[in-house]
């Protein structure tokens, strides 16, 4: 096992899911200027907190019209629940880590055969004004709604090393926190960045091979202060 990972953390909207549910749901019920939350918040300008709760608004769909969706044109990647399995199998911990809109992992995790996998994300409140409330959130830094470095920081201390599956600029700050990372699309432009080593791949079957090698983790960069800090 590589670096004899004790857990793995996993990324949800466009990682476990084969597509970015949040943006789906965006372009069918909410407004078109939604990428302009993204893009200022790339930018540095505004935390993804902020950004979320602004595109969270912009949604005219009911929870139920709004899952539905989800579930019919958002499949889980079919690699993704035989890798469960085998972490298991294995005594691995995992869970999932999103910094999106939340309330529909666990149900598209069901329809994939997933079940007691756990979930640190945003929580989901419909007759909120903002919509979200965010639990999992650091409790100083207002930077993202859902801390991937806290939840990478939190199963290293408790499980051992940490292995951080993830492909966007959310999964940024959990990946600096890993002893291992693997990384496509986007995140990987933000691993060369940051200066964290990474190893790229397609599916969950090219994860198992690489944590089966027995190569050693890097362990993780973990800067003093995470660079998405904002008070």
């Amino acid at each position: 096992m590589m670096g004899s990972i004790g857990s793995v953390l996993i990324d949800f909207d466009g990682t476990a899911c084969s597509h970015d549910v949040a943006e789906h749901l965006l372009e069918e019920f909410g407004d078109p200027s939604w990428p302009s939350y993204d893009e200022a918040w790339e930018r540095g300008e505004i935390g993804a907190a902020e950004a979320l709760v602004a595109q969270a608004a912009m949604l005219k769909g009911t929870d139920e019209e709004m899952l539905a969706f989800a579930l019919d044109h958002c499949p889980m990647d079919p690699t993704f629940e035989p890798f469960v399995s085998w972490l298991a199998s294995e005594g691995i911990a995992a869970s999932i880590v999103s910094d999106g809109f939340g309330f529909y992992i666990e149900p598209l995790l069901r329809s994939a055969g997933i079940a007691d996998l756990p979930v640190v994300t945003n929580t989901w409140i419909a007759v909120s004004a903002s919509k979200l409330a965010f639990t999992n959130g650091h409790a100083v830094c207002r930077g993202c709604g859902t801390c991937k470095m806290s939840a990478a920081v939190r199963f290293r201390e408790t499980h051992g090393s940490v292995a951080f599956i993830g492909e966007g600029p959310s999964d940024r700050f959990g990946a600096l926190y890993s002893d291992v990372v693997f990384a496509k699309d986007e995140l990987v432009e933000y691993c060369r960045i940051d200066g964290v080593p990474f190893q790229p791949y397609v599916n969950f079957d090219d994860v198992r091979r690489l944590l089966e090698s027995g190569e050693p983790a890097p362990g993780p960069v973990a800067p003093s202060t995470c660079p998405g800090w904002r008070e």
